[in-house]
This record gives structure tokens, C-alpha cells and sequence, in this order.
């Protein structure tokens, strides 16, 4: 019997417009109330958190259908695993951070290469300039009314006295020479898109942070089932009793998951939900 479902977010539950649909949504709430513990299981910060899946959980109840999310998720799994949340208590279960020292160093290291740069810091997005800034606000829409625009990352980072959750460079046009600096940080791991590299503790996952979790709860590796689309989300597989990747998922992945469902444009977790956990 599946007791918990962690749940990537972009190119699973939410379509290839960054939206989530009504459908999706509401299978989420209907795997809620049926008792199974939803884990929303993502590459984002807790600050951005899809806006229809944080109202009435993150974010004070406006209307009536946001009442309807009140129960629907206590635990989040934040910046690939960086962040283990209860919501519920404010409460931290576990944090693997890249230490600040690291994170300017390499952001030094990075500087002559002139990326675009993003960072989650205690919960919050920061990115690096108005046109960068302005550009994820565009893509993400009301998700990125939370993004806090800074001048310079590094001034920034060097006032803070927090450690960092992770950063992300744009683009990866320069991946080689980014890889050559981070070879001397074996304190980090990175993972690339077509878009951007993302920069974490060698600590962090999504499958280190689920594990985390299940022990917290007491809920054992069969009893867990998770749903994704990216490599990142492998980590999770390892920890899954339940594997289901989307029809849009890396093929790696896809070879891994005991089910394939559809992919994000149809619908593909609602109807994965829907057909092997409910």
C-alpha cells in the first residue's frame, strides 16, 4: 500500500507552459484526502512552489478552491533535495548546503565567464539583474513574484550569513570550461540542462532528502511512490518502492520506472495517480 507520493514539479505536474491543470490539481487533493502523504519533490525553493499548489498551504487562503488545498501537503523537498521542510511546524528535517565560502569561490572563479546567475538562500530565489530577473517572471509567471532582483550576487552573498542552497548559471553554452572550475569543488555536484547548470552540495538529492524524510515519518521503501521526469529525479527511484516516469521523461529514467505514464501535456501524473495509486 502506497503511504507517500513525492512528486516532481516542472515537466511533471506542471505542463509544458509551467502551468498546473485543474486536473492535475485535483487528483493531487484526491490522493490527499484518500491518506497517502503528498510530497511535492522539486528543483525550485520553497518561496517558489507553484502558486495553485501553495494557496491555502504557503499562502493565506483567498478564495474557496484555495480552501480546498488546505490539507494537501505538509512536507516539501526543495532545491533537488538541499531541504527537507515540515510547513506545518516550520520546521527544517534536513539541509545539505553548499558552505557561502564555496559558493563565492566558485562564483569567483566563474566571473570572467559573465553567466547569468541565480541562488536559493533560506527559502528565497534571488537572480542577478533586471533583464535576467525580468525574463523568469515571463516564463514562470505568478510562481516568480517571489524572485528578489540583486545587483551582484557575490555582494550579496558575501552579507549574508547564511550557506547556500543552490545556485544555477546561465547559459551552458560555456559547459566545459565551467565543468574544468568546478573539477577542484569535490565538495559539489552539478547537473545540466539545455538552459542552465545547476550547482549543489554533493550532499543534496532528491532520493538523499526522501530518505530523509521516510525515516522521519517511518514509512518504508515500499510503501513510497514517486513520479518524474528529469535525471535529477533518478535519486528518487532509488528510494521508491513505486517508480512511474512521465511520457516526457530522459530516457535513462524511463528505463528505470516501472510505469510509464503520458507526458506533461496530457495530463500524464494525474492520470499515473489516478491508474496505479488511487
Amino acid at each position: 500500500m502506497i503511504k507517500l507520493l513525492a512528486i516532481d514539479m516542472d515537466g511533471t505536474c506542471l505542463d509544458q507552459r509551467s502551468r498546473m491543470t485543474d486536473r492535475t490539481l485535483d487528483v493531487l487533493r484526491k490522493a490527499a484526502k484518500a491518506g497517502i502523504t503528498v510530497v511535492p519533490c522539486t528543483g525550485r525553493n520553497l518561496g517558489c512552489i507553484p502558486h495553485r499548489l501553495a494557496a491555502g498551504v504557503l499562502r493565506e487562503s483567498k478564495t474557496e478552491d484555495d480552501e480546498k488545498n488546505k490539507d494537501l501537503f505538509r512536507y516539501v523537498i526543495t532545491s533537488n533535495g538541499a531541504m527537507v521542510t515540515d510547513v506545518k511546524e516550520k520546521k527544517t528535517l534536513f539541509r545539505a548546503l553548499i558552505k557561502k565560502e564555496d559558493a563565492l569561490s566558485i562564483l569567483s572563479d566563474c566571473r570572467k565567464e559573465k553567466f547569468g546567475i541565480a541562488a536559493h538562500v533560506r527559502h528565497r530565489y534571488f537572480a542577478q539583474g533586471k533583464l535576467f530577473t525580468s525574463a523568469g517572471r515571463i516564463v514562470y509567471g505568478k510562481d516568480a513574484a517571489a524572485v528578489c532582483c540583486v545587483r551582484n550576487m557575490e555582494e550579496i552573498l558575501s552579507k549574508s550569513d547564511c550557506d547556500v542552497e543552490n545556485f544555477s548559471l546561465f547559459p551552458t553554452s560555456k559547459k566545459g570550461k565551467l565543468k574544468e572550475i568546478l573539477s577542484v569543488y569535490p565538495q559539489v555536484k552539478a547537473a545540466y540542462t539545455g538552459i542552465y547548470a545547476e550547482i549543489f552540495s554533493k550532499d543534496a538529492s532528491k532520493g538523499n532528502g526522501l530518505k530523509a524524510l521516510s525515516a522521519h515519518l517511518g514509512i518504508e521503501k515500499e510503501e513510497i511512490a514517486c513520479i518524474g521526469d528529469g535525471e535529477n529525479d533518478s535519486f528518487m527511484f532509488e528510494e521508491s518502492g513505486l517508480k512511474i516516469a512521465m511520457g516526457n521523461a530522459e530516457e535513462m529514467l524511463k528505463q528505470r520506472a516501472d510505469y510509464v505514464t503520458s507526458s506533461n501535456r496530457h495530463d500524464g501524473a494525474a492520470e499515473a495517480i489516478e491508474k496505479y495509486i488511487l
